[in-house]
């Protein structure tokens, strides 16, 4: 019965370093241009709506709260969430003003 070699890289064991760095920085490059980028695009438009929000925007908090500003004050919100019913929240804790929904 035959046997069979099979060389996988570079028979004489060298210059395989230089290519695994080429191919750690271009998953990098990709990760920057499709997931880093984006998200932190998408962060920067959320904290330039909350600076600019006011009173009677409709916002959107993490916790899944919608409701009206009611008033604002340095650091927090006071949102109307139903008829009567005002709730205080961080302003770092708004995800959305005026959303369309």
């Amino acid at each position: 019965m035959p046997q069979v070699l099979i060389l996988l890289g570079d028979p004489q064991g060298g210059g395989g370093g230089f290519e695994s760095l080429i191919f750690l920085a271009l998953i990098f490059v990709i990760f920057y241009f499709f997931i880093i980028r984006p998200q932190s695009k998408k962060q920067k438009e959320i904290q330039n709506k909350v600076s600019e929000m006011k009173k009677g925007d409709k916002v959107v908090t993490s916790g899944g709260a919608i409701g009206i500003i009611a008033s604002i004050e340095d650091d927090t919100v006071l949102v109307e969430v139903d008829k009567d019913v005002k709730v205080r929240f961080l302003k770092n804790s708004i995800t959305d003003v005026n959303p369309q929904k």
